[in-house]
Parts: structure tokens; sequence; C-alpha cells
């Protein structure tokens, strides 16, 4: 896995510019500034009674690195884990789905966060056992007005609130989004869940959280494709994030088309990224396509995507996604539309988002 990594973004990416760093005593790591970079959940080493040491890669030299932070191996393995959100996993099991910081190697190794919420409600001709992906509307759910939504494959999608302990259920009649993923935005404090054409919100602090508002989506800049090319595009899956700057005060759509290559072996089927395109939105709903986005520097994985100043992190280069699924390792440079990846097996593909140093 390290030899991987290390042959492919050395590709990618300048070499990394070092810096004068203060310990953080708690896990082994230090950083020169008072956020960390953003980094990998990668695996753990087994170290017994059912802990192992977790490993990460971090963004910029991307190393891998084995921390003296243990961990349980049940969630390095996948099975129940859901989704990740500003540094906490979600597990379901039973119909209770928990958050939990244990992954995040920042957090304090001694003293691990926990939380059950209440059991689930499965809504009429809905599902609760598949789900999507998992967003918090603030970076701890021990916060008094956090949100947690899960957004479940299908019609439901569930809003959990911490000020009152209850969830709240909503029925999408909209097939558009049976398959779509939950975002939060700092920016406008609304949920948005992106739908092909549409795009759906919520403003829990004045809307009462039943059918989202739906906007249209007008894109605009479309390139021009060959023919070989969009027959290709036709023919994969598609995936849609929305992400944010909060250094830019711009949002981001960013689409992700993914084809299955070769063989079906044992029910497992290998997928690999063919194209990635990003469309910035804005106030008057247009999404207009960009090869440009500066700067900045996106990251996708299973856990809420991520945008940052690529000058903010030694090594990054700007104008660049990089994405992390459970069998791909890759990025894509936006200027000239190239995509390069490796595959593997990624049974927890969350990144971590820069967490403050405290």
């Amino acid at each position: 896995m390290s030899l991987l990594l290390n042959q492919h973004w050395k590709l990618c990416f300048r070499k990394p510019v070092l810096a004068r760093s203060s310990p953080l005593h708690s896990n082994g790591l230090s950083f020169s500034s008072l956020q960390t970079p953003p980094c990998f959940i990668v695996d753990a080493e087994p170290c017994g009674a059912g802990l192992g040491k977790l490993k990460i890669v971090s963004a910029g030299d991307f190393r891998l690195t084995q921390l003296e932070k243990k961990v349980p191996l049940e969630l390095m393995t996948g099975m129940e884990n859901i989704g990740s959100s500003n540094g906490w996993v979600a597990t379901l099991k039973d119909d209770v789905v928990r958050l939990q910081d244990d992954l995040n190697p920042f957090a304090s190794a001694s003293d691990p966060k926990r939380i059950s919420l209440p059991p689930l409600v499965t809504l009429p001709l809905c599902q609760t056992q598949i789900v999507i992906n998992v967003a918090m509307s603030s970076s701890s759910p021990e916060d008094d007005d956090c949100v947690v939504a899960v957004k479940f494959f299908g019609r439901q999608l569930s809003f959990f609130r911490t000020n009152t302990h209850e969830w709240i259920n909503v029925k999408m009649e909209d097939p558009c989004f049976f398959s779509s993923r939950v975002f939060f935005s700092k920016k406008d404090d609304k949920f948005y869940i992106p739908g092909g054409h549409l795009i759906g919100s919520w403003d829990l602090r004045t809307d009462k959280p039943t059918a989202p508002k739906i906007h249209k989506l007008r894109f605009r800049n479309l390139p021009k494709l060959t023919k070989t090319k969009r027959k290709l595009m036709d023919s994969c899956y598609k995936r849609e994030d929305l992400v944010e700057s909060t250094t830019t005060g711009e949002t981001f759509l960013v689409k992700w088309y993914k084809k299955i290559v070769g063989k079906v072996i044992k029910g497992r089927a290998t997928i690999k990224t063919k194209a990635i395109m990003v469309f910035k939105l804005d106030e008057e709903g247009n999404a207009v396509y960009t090869q440009d986005i500066g700067d900045l520097f996106i990251f996708i994985s299973e856990a809420q995507p991520t945008c940052v100043p690529a000058s903010s992190v030694p090594g990054l280069l700007p104008n660049f996604v990089l994405f992390y699924d459970v069998n791909e390792f890759g990025s894509a440079y936006l200027a000239d539309s190239s995509v390069s990846s490796e595959i593997s097996t990624f049974p927890v593909p969350y990144h971590i988002p820069p967490q403050n140093i405290v």
C-alpha cells in the first residue's frame, strides 16, 4: 500500500516543503499550523484485544504512517460503517446509528467518544438498511444544535436533532433523488441533495423538514465531447458531490463517472474512474462547467467532501480533485481532464478534513 501511494503521487505532486512543527503528543503526529492537514484512513496493525494501531496517509507528502493510537479492528472491516462526516465515523447495527471518533487520528486515544442515537423508524414503502451517506451540520454530534442527516437508498432521508433528541423522517417522492447523497453547507446553513438537473434544500432553522425545496439547475459552458467520449460517459455510473470552499465562498458540483472494468468475480466488480467534471454553482441556479478552480484542491471519498487551498498544504498542487473509494485511489487534473488512479482494496475509504489543534 505504501509503495502504491508513493509511486502514484510522486507523479502528480511537487516535492513537499519541510516546515517547522510542534509535537501533538496524543498521537505522535506533528504539524506546523493551527490546523492539521487532511489525511486518509488506510488500515490498522493488529496489536491484540481486538485493537489495531491506526495507519494513515497525510495529504501533501502522501506517506504511510503507523500511529500509536489504537482503534477497534471491527471498524476497519467496513462491514457496519455507513459513512463519515467531520472526522466522525457512523455505523449502523440493529437499526441504531452510532457516531464515534475512533478513526480520527487527532481525537483522544484514551477517551474515544461513541454516541448512540435512538433507533431508526422506517417509513412505509422505504428501507433503512442500505445507506448512501451521512452528513453533520457541525464538527461534533455533541453540539447542542447539531443535526445529523442520513440518506438511505430509495425514498427515505432522516434528520436527527441533538437538541430535541429525535429523528425527523422525510419521504422523497422524486426518483432522481433515490440514489443521491446529502450534504451540509456551512455557508448557507442548509442541507442540500443534488439529483441531475435538480437540487433539493432544507433550512432547518425555518423549514419543517418534510419535502425539500426544489431548485432547477441550468448547466452552462458544457464541453464539446466526441461521440466516443459521450458514449463512454453515458455507460458510466454517475455520482454527484457538493463541496464548498470556506476560503473563497464558492460551491462546486462534482460529477464522478465510474465504469465496471474486467470480470465480476464472486459478486464483486472492479470499478474504475473514467472522468471527473466540476461545475461552479451560482446564486442564479447556474451550474457552470469549469476546468480551473484556482488554488483549490478537492477531496472526495465516502466521507463528506472537503475543499482546501492547495497552498495551505505543502506538497499539494492546485486545480486537482483527489478521489478515494473502496477499490480505487486517484486524482483528476482539471486543466486537461486527465485521470490517474490505482486499483486496490480500501475497506475504510474515508478522508479526515483539517482538524483544529487544541
